[in-house]
């Protein structure tokens, strides 16, 4: 029997003659979000402030990664120590308007 979320069930289709290969939109996101979080952690071990408070989402989230909010707090800690104003998006998932920036905060009143 078939799963239809296995990476081994490519479903084969031709509209034109031509062999094309599919796999379920559900994989192509989790690969894509798999590899948004190991190429932001690359960053963020580089030093990248942006990118620390970003893996910290992540993995409050567990968005990308397995949930682990021990370290989505030992990234915003590295972070704050920067930037202190990073705490305040700790509980934000990564991507949404989560920025940290009182400007921001104060653009986003202005609309």
């Amino acid at each position: 029997m078939e799963s239809s979320a296995s990476i081994d069930n490519i479903n084969y289709g031709s509209s034109n003659g031509n062999s094309s290969t599919r796999l379920p939109l559900s994989e192509v996101v989790s690969d894509c979000v798999k590899r948004w979080f190991k190429d932001t952690l690359k960053e963020a071990k580089a030093g990248d402030i942006n990118m620390q408070v970003l893996v910290g989402q992540m993995y409050y989230s567990g968005y990308g990664i397995p949930r682990d909010a021990q370290k989505g707090r030992i990234w915003m800690t590295r972070a704050s120590r920067t930037r202190s104003s990073v705490w305040k998006v700790s509980d934000k998932r990564p991507g949404y308007n989560a920025s940290d920036s009182d400007s921001d905060e104060l653009k986003g009143d202005s609309q």
